[in-house]
């Protein structure tokens, strides 16, 4: 005899049940919306479980890159072959030329037949892009800015870049940069910032980078940073360099107070202590503070390509400022030790509103 069917209010509240995985996605969304309205931080124990649950997210953050990267293959224009030679002279006047050999692929008509004419121009450094973004992939703010900059030998931190990329040069040298800020309002495709995880504390460690295209940027050697989400998400998708650290940004009066100490991943210890007093607005800027911080873009390589991410926003709101107190292993964690002479440049912004564009990849380039 067939077994009786259960009524039908119970089947109907069978069916509209959640499935387990849905229920606890709900259920810890909720948490973390809950425990943002209550208070400014998670307890550290709330980031080691999200840690030990880093799988889940690893995977889904994979699952991301590759729809982001059957996207990419969709919109890029091809690829060039060749070797390209660095510009040399000093990089704030009119633009350098580099050589370029092999045969151009891809591309306009125009940038064929510079390719093919041996000359590929290097953009000029100007206060605003000369490339704007056509289409948003993630908004955000930049606030409390602190530039720290050091002179050193673009022989040095050549083996640091990504392929395709070479040292970016004024009068010789290049740079080494430590910058410190909060990140505000971080949000994807021009839409609102994420609630509580878009806001955070962030200290990197940057150089300075020009392609075979001519497109000056900066390369990051890393990136510490408060949350651990936003880390796990840009370490799968672009392979940046980020790390979750435990961090503080405060201010009192004109003087603003920087400290982090890594937790995830190594090396470890990797700290940073830094103090400054905020002085008086920069009406001209020199050469030297427009070539560090008027930069369009950054390269880094994930998943077997140089990338190239185009960003705009307002000229830079700059101001001079002092140097008060450093403590610093992050540059030397980053592969930059030895670094203990005073910065040649410090500089402070009170910051603005940001947006990227989709990652492009560079040409690649012959053995």
């Amino acid at each position: 005899m067939p077994a009786a069917r259960p009524p039908r209010r119970a089947r109907r509240a069978r069916r509209s049940r959640p499935a387990p995985a849905a229920a606890a996605a709900a259920a810890l969304t909720a948490a973390w919306v809950n425990r943002a309205k209550m208070s400014a931080d998670v307890p550290a124990r709330w980031e080691t479980a999200l840690l030990g649950r880093s799988n889940e997210m690893v995977e889904a953050a994979r699952s991301l890159r590759h729809h982001a990267e059957l996207y990419q293959r969709s919109t890029d224009q091809g690829a060039c072959a060749g070797r390209w030679t660095p510009p040399t002279g000093n990089c704030a006047s009119v633009p350098s030329s580099c050589a370029w050999s092999g045969a151009a692929v891809s591309g306009s008509p125009e940038q064929r037949g510079r390719r093919q004419s041996g000359e590929v121009s290097v953009e000029k450094i100007t206060t605003e892009t000369v490339r704007p973004v056509a289409r948003t992939v993630l908004g955000q703010r930049w606030t409390d800015l602190a530039f720290l900059h050091w002179a050193v030998d673009p022989a040095r931190v050549a083996p640091l870049l990504p392929s395709g990329t070479v040292p970016d040069t004024i009068d010789g040298v290049t740079y080494a940069g430590l910058i410190g800020f909060r990140m505000e309002r971080f949000g994807f495709l021009g839409g609102f910032g994420v609630p509580y995880l878009g806001t955070f504390c962030e200290t990197n460690v940057r150089l300075y980078s020009v392609d075979g295209e001519g497109r000056r940027a900066v390369v990051f050697r890393s990136l510490e940073a408060e949350r651990l989400l936003p880390v796990l998400v840009a370490r799968v998708s672009l392979r940046l360099p980020y790390m979750w650290a435990r961090m503080r940004l405060t201010r009192e009066g004109d003087e603003l107070s920087y400290v982090s100490r890594r937790r995830w991943p190594g090396p470890r210890p990797a700290t940073n202590r830094m103090r400054i007093r905020i002085g008086d607005p920069l009406a001209e800027p020199t050469a030297l503070e427009h070539f560090l911080t008027a930069r369009w873009g950054l390269h880094t390589r994930a998943w077997g390509r140089t990338r190239h991410l185009a960003n705009e926003h307002p000229r830079w709101p700059l101001r001079r400022a002092t140097l008060l107190d450093l403590d610093d292993t992050l540059l030397a964690a980053a592969g930059l030790p030895g670094i203990d002479a005073a910065p040649a440049s410090v500089l402070y912004s009170p910051g603005v509103p940001v947006i990227f564009g989709p990652p492009k990849s560079l040409p690649e380039q012959a053995d």
